[in-house]
């Protein structure tokens, strides 16, 4: 049996939730089209969601488009699903409907066993959160793959908890030294094909690898029609021409780790979905402010690296709590934002809201707005990437609103933190501007923290490396490392001066 689904009994019939990245009903009686069928709902007992198309879930990274329940009762060898109504686009054909479609011979599994995770940065933040999420479900996902930065000793730990059969590291002498704190038995790869290589193993990817250098995993996912949970929004950034190009791959699909997009996902659940957004005003990130919410220019010149990584409300590596500090993070998030969901970057907004309570916001053009609010905690984002369409039953962040709860809001302070008006304005340029945009920030954040620039200086570098850019339209993956490391050059010619 495969490992796609988790199935539990209820009142004495299969009640199944199933990811279906290849075929949907493709084995189902009747006549039909594989991505073509667009309704499956029932009308009785306790339901779930199940995915049906593929096709339209690979478009938009929406449920809502594929969002069906069924309910299965066993009837000899297999299974039937009960009430159904089928509903077929007009487009491809009549509509049809039938009572009952029987199931026997459909490629469906009901083992429980669990789904394949492989998890990219296993010692960062996002990587010790997802392996919390991965220890209270067992059950349900097994990792089979893991890699790590400089932390072997850990990394061997993890290896020997979870038995992980393969793991990736970053050069020779690192494979070397794991191997020998972890045996013979595990294949440990090396490098960005190693990396990738792992990527395609499993069937769901998590991608926390720092900056630039996770850009091979998310293709490599995509490409090979898997799940990526998506924790490196700098790769996404920096070559969304080129992550749009095999997002189309039947089967992929991209979900964001990121509390605010993760947050916007949900909240876009009630959108058809069609593209653009139409029926959508505006998308409004959310940002805690960081450890400097108030604090006039003047002031922020003298910004210690202590008070920069004390930031008010997550706990967060430092390379993004430095970036959450200078408000660069939610430039780079409006970006994503815009690549994610396909929505020009016009209406993409970012407003302070310094509970980090409501995680992101959408308005619709009708007035409505919709929010996703939680206490913070990323275990939450992570395990809805993880278990989509499935809501794994843990709580965190939940509010108790029997309890005072202050939920206020303003508008970003520009003129101090100027970082959010460089990622407008890179999107407006295109091409390979936020390529350099984002390469430019990883050196001069580096080099703060390395305590070789002050505070200040940070956003300057990145605004006169983007003062230099010369347009580029980003058709390709050789396109894409050479404006990177122009960019990177740049920057350290600044640093250097």
């Amino acid at each position: 049996m495969s490992k796609r689904s988790r199935s539990f009994w209820k009142s004495g019939a299969l009640i199944a939730t199933a990811i279906f990245l290849h075929h949907g009903l493709a084995h189902a009686q009747g006549p039909q089209e594989p991505g073509k069928l667009i309704g499956a709902i029932s009308t009785q007992g306790d339901l779930i969601v199940m995915t049906l198309n593929e096709g339209v879930l690979g478009k938009s990274n929406l449920f809502d488009l594929v969002r069906r329940t069924l309910r299965f009762t066993p009837d000899g060898s297999g299974y039937r699903a009960e009430n159904l109504a089928l509903q077929w686009d007009p487009e491809f054909g009549a509509p049809l409907t039938e009572a009952q479609v029987s199931l026997h011979n459909f490629a469906f599994p009901f083992s429980g066993k669990s789904w394949d995770s492989f998890s990219v940065g296993a010692t960062g933040s996002i990587g010790t959160q997802t392996l919390d999420v991965l220890r209270r479900e067992p059950e349900m996902f097994e990792l089979v793959a893991r890699s790590g930065g400089e932390q072997l000793n850990e990394l061997a730990t993890i290896v020997k908890e979870f038995r992980v059969t393969r793991v990736g590291v970053i050069s020779d002498g690192h494979r070397d030294t794991l191997a020998a704190l972890v045996g013979a038995d595990v294949d440990v790869v090396v490098g960005a094909e190693g990396l990738s290589s792992l990527a395609a193993s499993a069937d769901i990817v998590v991608n926390a690898v720092l900056g630039f250098a996770g850009l091979p995993v998310t293709l490599s996912a995509l490409k090979a029609g898997k799940r990526l949970a998506l924790a490196n929004k700098e790769s996404l950034i920096a070559a969304a021409p080129l992550v749009a190009k095999v997002r189309s791959t039947p089967g992929a699909m991209m979900l964001p780790v990121d509390s605010e997009h993760c947050a916007i996902h949900q909240c876009l659940a009630s959108s058809p979905g069609e593209p653009g957004y139409p029926d959508v005003r505006r998308l409004l990130l959310t940002a805690s402010g960081g450890p400097f919410r108030g604090w006039s220019r003047d002031q922020l010149r003298g910004a210690t690296r202590a008070d920069a990584l004390n930031h008010p409300t997550w706990s967060m590596g430092a390379k993004i709590t430095i970036d959450s500090s200078t408000l660069m993070n939610k430039g780079l998030e409006v970006l994503e934002a815009s690549a994610l969901f396909d929505i020009n970057v016009e209406r993409v907004e970012v407003v302070v809201h310094p509970q980090s309570i409501v995680h992101s916001m959408v308005e619709y053009v009708d007035g409505s707005v919709l929010a996703q609010l939680s206490r913070p905690d990323m275990r939450l984002p992570i395990a809805y990437c993880l278990g989509l369409p499935v809501r794994l039953d843990h709580g965190w962040g939940a509010i108790d609103f029997t309890k005072d709860l202050e939920l206020t809001f303003e508008a970003p302070d520009h003129k101090a933190f100027p970082a959010i008006g460089l990622a407008y304005e890179a999107s407006r340029l295109g091409g390979a501007a936020p390529a350099w945009l984002s390469a430019a920030n990883e050196v001069a954040v580096a080099a703060f923290l390395a305590d070789e620039i002050n505070w200040c200086d940070i956003i300057d570098v990145v605004a006169r490396v983007m003062d230099g850019y010369v347009a580029d339209p980003l058709d390709s993956l050789p396109d894409l490392v050479a404006n990177d490391a122009t960019a990177r050059a740049r920057a350290h010619g600044i640093l250097n001066q």
